[in-house]
Formats: structure tokens, C-alpha cells, sequence
């Protein structure tokens, strides 16, 4: 038996030296609580635990391999749920849980048509359903993430039909939508330089990259299709890359949606488009 603020100390101090240390300590607790059921509440407490130390130190070495602490519990929190996730899918990020709640605040209409196009965890797909209700529908082309989100939803309790689909290649299998939500890969083959290796070594690059030459390839497409499965009035949302706000804006515009706005997330940037069609 062991003291669990000791253990969480413990674990934090090894992390730091990968992590700086408030991350250290916010990755022991996720740890802690999501591995081994240890809350929060308890380890303020400092209460004892019989803890499985060979479990520990097999995760401690993970994450000082920076594999995402996600992928080793197994779980990550969005929108106030508990997802499932695996290296087939996108670990959900904080931005994805303001386009969600976007979509629930501008959106109060009964049993709305939704469809989700490259949905991944099913993070947004699953949020919405549960927070709207009516037809949800969900695409992807990677037949794991798939997998994992027919997982989430089941567990989660939202019904939601699933389709595997290659967006650049066919047109959207869903028509009459309310409501068309995306959140597509969009960062530049060229700023893989800049990024961590957390993600860069673990994360699908299916749902991560496209060309640094059509940036804008998977909004282009979407935004076309939309407009043939949208109703006269639905609406069309994007999550972006905070530095092509602009240029998705004017794209929208272009080929007639009216009322397009960009929505800056909680940091400040640019990271949400929205439209209607006329």
C-alpha cells in the first residue's frame, strides 16, 4: 500500500523530463484516474493504494516515449464525456468541443438531419446526437476509426448511422441535412517540422496532413457537396487551421453560401467557418 499524493508525485517527477511540470502533473493525474480509478479528490485526500506498480512503471516508460496519455488509458474527455479512443482516430482537441457547442447553441430545431464528414472518434457526431437528437449520420474513410466511433456511440448511448466514404472521390450519402459539420485534415505537409512528437510519431496521418500545394483540398470538396445534400437554410460548419480563415471564408462565399461567418476559439484564433445555404 502507498500513499496516492506520493505516487502522483513520484510519477510526475519522472515525467518532467519530457514534460515541463505543470503538464507533468496534469498527465500523472489523467493517469492515475483513468488507468486506475484513482480521482482527483482522492489523491487530495492522500489516501492508500494497493496499485499495480508494474502497470505504472509500463506507462510511465510509454509517455516518456511521449506516446499520448490518451492512447494509453484508453480514454479522452470531450464535451463533459469519457471517448474511447485508439491510434485509429484523432485525439479529440479542446477547439472541437467550441465548434460542438457552436452547433447546440445556433441550432434549436427538432430532429435535425446531421452528417459528420470525416468523423473519426465520433466525438462531434456522438456530442451532437445526444445534445439534438434526429438523424445523425457519420463518414470515414479509415474503416478503424469507424470502429471506434460505432464503439463511442454504442457505449455513449447515441444512435448514429455509420458509412465508410472517400469524400474526394463520391458524393455525400446523405441528402436533406440540417446540419453539415467537418472538422478534415488540414495542416500543411511543411509544418510537420513544427510539430510535437506526441503527435506526429502516434496519430493517424490520414486525419493530420494534406498537400502543402491545395490546403484547402478537403473544405473545396465539402463545400461543393453541401450544397447539393444541405436544405434551402442548412447550415455548414468547419473546424480550420487558425491561418486559413480567411481564405475558407472567401471560398464559401464564392460558390454561394450566404451569412459566412469565422469564429475565433478561446485562445483567440481563427478556428471555425460557418455558412448557409441560400
Amino acid at each position: 500500500m502507498k500513499n496516492v499524493k506520493q505516487i502522483w508525485q513520484e510519477t510526475a517527477k519522472q515525467l518532467e523530463k519530457v514534460y515541463d511540470r505543470r503538464e507533468a502533473e496534469n498527465i500523472s493525474h489523467l493517469l492515475l484516474e483513468d488507468l486506475f480509478g484513482v480521482s482527483r479528490a482522492a489523491i487530495i485526500s492522500d489516501e492508500l493504494l494497493d496499485l499495480n506498480d508494474a502497470k505504472l512503471k509500463q506507462s510511465i516508460g510509454r509517455l516518456l516515449k511521449h506516446e499520448p496519455i490518451q492512447y494509453i488509458t484508453g480514454v479522452a474527455d470531450f464535451y463533459g464525456r469519457k471517448f474511447h479512443i485508439a491510434p485509429g482516430a484523432l485525439i479529440p482537441r479542446p477547439e472541437t468541443e467550441e465548434l460542438v457547442d457552436l452547433i447546440i447553441q445556433e441550432n434549436k430545431i427538432r430532429n435535425p438531419r446531421i452528417l459528420d464528414v470525416g468523423v473519426g472518434s465520433g466525438c462531434i457526431a456522438v456530442s451532437l446526437a445526444i445534445k439534438l437528437g434526429g438523424n445523425v449520420f457519420g463518414t470515414d474513410l479509415s474503416k478503424e476509426a469507424l470502429e471506434i466511433a460505432a464503439k463511442n456511440a454504442q457505449e455513449l448511448g447515441a444512435k448514429i448511422n455509420f458509412t465508410q466514404h472517400d469524400i474526394l472521390s463520391s458524393p455525400l450519402p446523405e441528402g436533406e441535412l440540417d446540419i453539415l459539420v467537418s472538422n478534415p485534415p488540414y495542416i500543411p505537409l511543411r509544418d510537420q517540422k513544427e510539430m510535437r512528437v506526441n503527435v506526429l510519431k502516434y496519430e493517424p496521418e490520414l486525419a493530420l496532413f494534406v498537400p502543402d500545394d491545395d490546403p484547402l483540398i478537403f473544405y473545396k470538396r465539402i463545400a461543393v457537396e453541401g450544397l447539393k445534400s444541405l436544405k434551402k437554410g442548412g447550415k455548414l460548419y468547419f473546424e480550420i487551421h487558425e491561418n486559413f480563415g480567411i481564405e475558407v471564408k472567401a471560398h464559401l462565399q464564392a460558390v454561394g453560401y450566404s451569412e459566412v461567418n469565422i469564429h475565433k476559439d478561446m485562445q483567440g484564433k481563427h478556428r471555425i467557418v460557418s455558412g448557409i445555404k441560400a
